[in-house]
């Protein structure tokens, strides 16, 4: 979920209160990623994945739809059963605008989706650790969990914050299919931010 103010391009969603509030649903945002990892599939097989009931992946889904955040995969449909798609690849959050808000209820809205994001960032790593010895060499050694202190004003860590993305960026132009051999699906998790002093 990227944060920052530049022009959002057309396959990502720009919150606004309204679909923040529709979105900070700890299921609903479970859903949506799953969606967007690993393509169209049913409530029933979204429950199965994130071992939800398919009431409940149902519902908000259909909360998800009013907001705009996933549609209906008509080539997959056949008869009763109803396929979901992401209608967007990422989602950008003005964490600024809306921590600001004079609704609190956008304000906690936006709690809520920032919590649930760490919870989520911290579940993969935590995966990830736990399945590391199983993964080839060469995997093993193009991993990274660094900490990094330094002093900075808000302007140079806005610029390295910036900077940084730039450079991941770059990489989506050299993503490879999803056949290439070796290849795997890459997860970059980026925390940055102040520290009180002691």
């Amino acid at each position: 979920m990227a944060q920052n103010e530049e022009p959002a391009p057309d396959d990502v969603r720009v919150l606004d209160p309204r679909s923040l509030r529709g979105l900070a649903h700890p299921l609903r945002m479970r859903l949506l990623g799953a969606l967007r990892e690993y393509g169209p599939a049913t409530a029933s097989q979204l429950a199965d994945r994130l071992g939800e009931s398919s009431g409940a992946t149902s519902y908000h889904l259909r909360q998800l739809a009013a907001h705009g955040f996933v549609k209906d995969d008509p080539e997959r449909g056949k008869g009763r059963e109803r396929w979901w798609k992401a209608a967007h690849t990422g989602t950008r959050l003005s964490t600024d605008k809306f921590l600001a808000h004079p609704d609190p209820a956008v304000r906690g809205a936006t709690n809520t989706v920032l919590h649930e994001v760490a919870t989520q960032h911290t579940q993969e790593m935590s995966t990830w650790l736990g399945t590391l010895y199983g993964w080839p060499e060469e995997w093993r050694s193009a991993w990274d969990i660094s900490d990094f202190y330094m002093r900075l004003t808000p302007e140079l860590a806005s610029e390295m914050r910036d900077k940084v993305h730039e450079v991941i960026e770059s990489y989506r132009e050299k993503e490879v299919d999803r056949d290439t051999e070796g290849s795997a699906p890459y997860r970059v998790h980026l925390h940055a931010f102040p520290r009180e002093e002691d």
